[in-house]
């Protein structure tokens, strides 16, 4: 294919998203058999990695707190018989489509996510490889749920990807939510936390929300600590930060994680009390240096003290004296060419959204 054909294909294909993009309408969506979820963002307070297990994980003790931005998620189903998901499913196969997987104990779910994203990234996610479908599939298997459906998601994107923030994390536990509350489960069905904990240390944080301490491998839940509600601006190059990499990096020079933090840690009952530190920064700088540049920016702006990556990022946070401080900041790192927005920290939770 040509550059010019390549570039009218991608062309046509915009238009189309565009145009579908147009036509959705979360009225017509929302009714019998669906729910409307919010998937906030997190920050790590602390990322304290410690040693490499013989799993190839690292042991982690962390601080997570939530924050106010947040994904949309909107979740339908719609009964089917299996002859009709055998149908969509193989039709949809045909044509190429890849917003499409089959899922579910008896192949009987078959999951369509429509993902709208508003962080301007460009690219898309395979359903199959999007841990939203994933997460639906494995609480259909957990729970032996062999009904067929179509289930239809509708992802809006406000957090963006390879950030550190916990995007797709926390919309696959919105799904565990939607789908949960759906299937009749208790709130504290324990297969709903075992599928969020095998999903992932940050799936498993956002079913809790708020501010909590987790440890193993990140993955559980040791408390919860009264969470704050600070700005935070949040700000993040052009380019992500593989986790693999940066942990493969941290093993190369690994940094101890000093006894007063862990300490600090401890005797924090509060947000507000805990030392912001991550032994993993240094490992992500390395593979993406203009990470240093986007802490040393914030840090002349609010203290260096005040300045952390999130995660392996690439996102980049600063706690604010006010939310007009943080909006202003990110106006500031916008012209600088950076992703940024500001938000502030919050108690919230993958939840469903109230109906009115």
């Amino acid at each position: 294919m040509t550059q010019n054909a390549q570039r009218n294909c991608e062309a046509e294909v915009n238009l189309l998203a565009a145009a579908r993009e147009a036509q959705w309408s979360a009225a017509a969506f929302m009714g019998p058999g669906a729910v409307k979820l919010v998937a906030p963002a997190k920050v790590n307070l602390v990322l304290a990695i410690g040693a490499r297990r013989p799993d190839g994980y690292h042991n982690a003790d962390t601080v997570m707190h939530a924050l106010a931005l947040h994904d949309t998620v909107y979740l339908r189903i719609e009964a089917a018989t299996a002859d009709e998901v055998a149908q969509a499913a193989a039709a949809a196969a045909a044509a190429g489509r890849d917003d499409v997987a089959l899922g579910g104990p008896a192949d009987n779910l078959l999951v369509s996510i429509d993902l709208a994203d508003r962080t301007g990234a460009a690219g898309s996610i395979a359903a199959a490889d999007n841990l939203a479908f994933i997460a639906a599939d494995r609480l259909a298997r957990a729970v032996g749920w062999e009904d067929p459906a179509h289930v239809q998601l509708r992802i809006e994107k406000h957090i963006p990807a390879q950030a550190g923030l916990g995007g797709g994390s926390s919309d696959a536990a919105a799904v565990l939510v939607g789908l949960a509350a759906q299937w009749g489960l208790a709130a504290d069905d324990e297969r709903v936390g075992e599928c969020a904990r095998a999903l992932g240390a940050d799936v498993a944080f956002f079913l809790h929300g708020g501010c909590a301490q987790l440890d193993g491998v990140g993955e559980v839940l040791r408390r919860r600590l009264t969470s704050s509600k600070r700005a935070v601006v949040l700000v993040k190059p052009a380019a992500g930060v593989s986790t693999a990499e940066a942990f493969r990096r941290f093993d190369e020079v690994p940094l101890a994680v000093p006894d007063e933090v862990l300490k600090a840690i401890e005797n924090a009952d509060d947000a507000v009390e805990v030392p912001l530190f991550n032994n993993l920064a240094a490992a992500s700088e390395a593979l993406l240096p203009e990470l240093s540049a986007v802490r040393a920016w914030l840090a002349e702006r609010v203290g260096a003290e005040n300045v952390l990556l999130s995660g392996s990022g690439s996102a980049t946070y600063a706690l604010a004296d006010s939310f007009s401080q943080a909006s202003a900041l990110a106006t500031a790192a916008s012209a600088e060419g950076w992703w940024a927005r500001p938000t502030t920290l919050s108690g919230l939770r993958a939840a469903q959204v109230p109906g009115r």
